[in-house]
């Protein structure tokens, strides 16, 4: 029996914090759905940091996206889990669908979006639009044509854009065809981090009123 939940909303802005350390400083400024990116954390500890983040999220009305690991965001009870290529083909679909997570996969190649397509996802990601500095990045930049492409290919389905993104470069990647911005870099590369996700959330509310409507839902 497949569990309810409600639809994952997905924000123009779209953070992911590296660490419970840098989700704890994101969430309470308001964001309201965010990725937890551990690729440091192993084991009991990966686990505690998803606790700790599922309970920060809780108390400020923010979605949690686990990244990777499935079986903890099951476990765990996460909104949301985000898989890689090589994470979506060892993973139990039938298992995340019957527990009611909402899947995002990400696509580098028109192969990649083929297999991630069959596996019925709630959204796609798309990357990296830009050169980013934080992760090496076997695949060359995708640029502006790639996301009018993809979001031609998927139709109604929620494009997210990541990589090296910037609030500059944000309104041509939403003009684009990018229903939500995957942000990293930028943050935590800040001089300010909290003044910059307060930056990016002004943006975001700015563009949902607007494309006259507070969510974009997938």
């Amino acid at each position: 029996m497949t569990a309810f939940r409600a639809p994952l909303r997905l924000d123009r802005f779209y953070p992911i914090a590296p660490d419970i350390g840098w989700l704890e400083r994101m969430v309470p400024l308001g964001v309201r759905t965010i990725q937890l990116r551990l690729k440091d954390a192993t084991g009991a500890e990966f686990r505690r940091q998803i606790g700790r983040a599922l309970a920060v999220c809780r108390a400020h009305g923010c979605q949690l996206v686990v990244n990777d690991d499935w079986r903890a965001a099951i476990d765990l009870g996460a909104e949301g889990v985000h898989l890689g290529q090589e994470d979506l083909a060892a993973a139990d679909l039938d298992a995340i669908r019957a527990a009611g997570l909402r899947l995002g996969i990400s696509t580098h190649s028109e192969e990649e979006l083929a297999v991630a397509l069959a596996a019925s996802p709630d959204y796609v990601a798309l990357g990296p639009i830009y050169e980013t500095r934080l992760k090496v990045m076997k695949w060359v930049p995708q640029g502006l044509d790639r996301i009018r492409r993809w979001k031609a290919l998927i139709g109604g389905l929620p494009l997210v854009a990541i990589g090296g993104i910037t609030p500059e470069r944000a309104p041509g990647v939403v003009a684009a065809g990018a229903q939500s911005v995957a942000v990293i870099t930028d943050l935590v590369t800040a001089a300010d981090p909290e003044a910059r996700v307060g930056l990016w959330l002004a943006w975001a509310t700015d563009t949902a009123a607007t494309s006259g409507g507070e969510h974009e839902k997938s």
